[in-house]
């Protein structure tokens, strides 16, 4: 799976479509029912929001895992 977009294009035009980007864990925020990824690349820095919800509990915990300079590729709705 390749990216569709890197940290650094994503703009207004890009809401509500799906992207996929890959990059590096700059930091990771646990607030207990919500988690707040940084992810960079060589473009930019975006900023990834994780819910705990039936759709999407396995990525919610996967997303606890994660910790500085991890690489990771995500898909999802842009908002």
């Amino acid at each position: 799976m390749l990216r569709t977009h890197t940290c650094g294009q994503l703009n207004k035009a890009d809401i509500g479509s799906q992207v996929t980007l890959c990059g590096w864990v700059a930091t990771r925020r646990d607030h207990g029912k919500i988690i707040f990824i940084d992810l960079r690349d060589r473009y930019g820095m975006v900023q990834v929001v994780f819910f705990p919800s039936r759709e999407n509990i396995e990525v919610y915990e996967k997303a606890k895992e994660l910790g500085n300079e991890f690489v990771i590729l995500i898909k999802g709705k842009r908002s």
